[in-house]
């Protein structure tokens, strides 16, 4: 990816914030791309279901929202 919608010094200080797997569960699928395609959504003001592929599945990042 070229081009981050969160910069590296913002993501440092969210990463201890997000949830981690406990027991039994699914493992998360990477927080900070999720959280870039929620941005990218945003910034942009397209539908969920155009969200770029690069970020995930668009269902998944709107089911973490």
């Amino acid at each position: 990816m070229t081009r981050q919608e969160i910069s590296d010094e913002v993501w440092a200080v969210m990463e201890p914030l997000m949830p981690t797997v406990t027991g039994r569960s699914r493992p998360w699928t990477d927080h900070r791309l999720a959280i870039e395609g929620m941005a990218w959504k945003y910034r942009t003001g397209a539908p969920w279901r155009d969200v770029p592929e690069r970020f995930g599945k668009w269902n998944s990042i709107y089911k973490r929202f």
